[in-house]
């Protein structure tokens, strides 16, 4: 199993950006998935998750009504949009999957991205 993370990018203060991460192996559709977010000198905190069937999403409090998860599993892509984006906000943003999960944890990860940089200039 693979996860390639893009879309990060330089963005200011109130921007956007779109983040996907593709899933290259079998079954996607059995896994939750994930964004985790981690900033320099802090440790990787939880940002979102999507239910396997994409039914149910959840959010860290920082990010509710300005960040969105979805996934397509025709694709084998989970997204990630960011809306009025905060300095900090700025982070690497990391794709995360859990077999046969509900809600991502850091602890139920299977396998991690390698990562795409935000940073929102102020």
């Amino acid at each position: 199993v693979q996860l390639v993370e893009s879309g990060g990018g330089l963005v200011q203060a109130g921007g956007s950006l779109r983040l996907s991460c593709t899933y290259s192996g079998p079954t996607f559709d059995t896994y939750a998935m994930g964004w985790f977010r981690q900033a320099p000198g802090k440790e990787r905190e939880f940002v979102a998750s999507i239910s396997w069937r994409g039914s149910s999403t959840y959010y860290h409090d920082s990010v509710k009504g300005r960040f969105a998860i979805s996934r397509d599993n025709a694709k084998n892509t989970v997204y990630l949009q960011m809306n009025s984006l905060k300095p900090e906000d700025t982070a690497v943003y990391y794709c995360a999957a859990d077999r046969f999960g509900t809600v991502v944890t850091f602890s139920r990860v299977d396998y991690w991205g390698q990562g795409t940089q935000v940073t929102v200039s102020s």
